[in-house]
């Protein structure tokens, strides 16, 4: 397995796999990866994907430069917007390998931290994160009202 950066030659399968990843926003998938591998899109900053040894690509990380991220005292912090792994291939260190990239990508723009966050309900995600460094800093509930 290798940990590598994304190219246009892999949108297809990143397609995919962001629909398993956000079965709810299928229809934005192809558009913003398109616009991505353009250099048109302002909400990813890089892609970094898992590869199998037969070429098969079986996971993925998103990043984004923020402006803010909650327990975080600078400026702008790398945030990991996205991350998957096929579910045959969990628990062998693959999330583990796309995090190290992603850190990699991050210390190399010169950034000291990576944020994320994860939904209250997914407990699998929270251990995950857990497991690999990341500190949980704090939980909050959302709340949106329409006032059309």
């Amino acid at each position: 397995m290798s940990v590598r950066s994304a190219t246009g030659h892999d949108k297809g399968t990143l397609i995919a796999l962001r629909k398993e990843l956000w079965p709810d926003e299928v229809d934005e998938h192809n558009d913003e990866l398109t616009r991505f591998f353009e250099g048109q899109l302002s909400h990813i900053d890089h892609i970094v994907v898992a590869e199998s040894e037969s070429g098969e690509i079986i996971g993925f990380a998103e990043l984004r430069v923020r402006n803010y991220a909650e327990g975080s005292n600078n400026f702008e912090v790398p945030f990991l917007e996205g991350w998957y792994v096929t579910p045959s291939h969990r628990r062998n260190g693959i999330g583990r390998a796309l995090i190290g990239e992603a850190e990699a990508w991050a210390r190399r723009g010169r950034y000291s931290e990576l944020a994320s966050d994860v939904l209250i309900s997914n407990s699998e995600a929270i251990c995950a994160h857990a497991s690999i460094g990341f500190k949980e800093v704090e939980r909050t509930v959302s709340f949106l009202k329409n006032i059309e």
